[in-house]
């Protein structure tokens, strides 16, 4: 079995996509995937009780998003090697997404 970039898999030289919980399955827990988001897209999350930043960021800042295989957010920080340094601090397996 051969797995592409796009999600395609070869079996037996037929193709085959992935669906979502093939891919979800396909790392494990132990693997997290870490992709750029803009901090537009995120400042709502970033607020606090009062409503107010919770830290200082400018709307066109970029954070790194660390992801589970089933594509929930786990972290949210601003620096990339920050993001791998925490997923393998607690023994995963990082990968980036384009």
């Amino acid at each position: 079995m051969t797995l592409m970039k796009n999600g395609a898999i070869f079996n037996d030289g037929e193709e085959k996509s992935l669906s979502a919980r093939d891919f979800a399955e396909l790392g494990g827990r132990k693997l997290v995937y870490v992709r750029t988001v803009a901090a537009r897209d995120v400042l709502d999350d970033l607020m606090d009780d009062e409503g107010e930043l919770a830290i200082e960021i400018e709307d066109g800042d970029i954070l790194y998003s660390v992801h589970s295989s089933s594509g929930e957010r786990l972290a949210l920080v601003g620096d990339r090697d920050l993001a791998f340094a925490a997923a393998r601090q607690y023994e995963m397996n990082p990968v980036s997404v384009h």
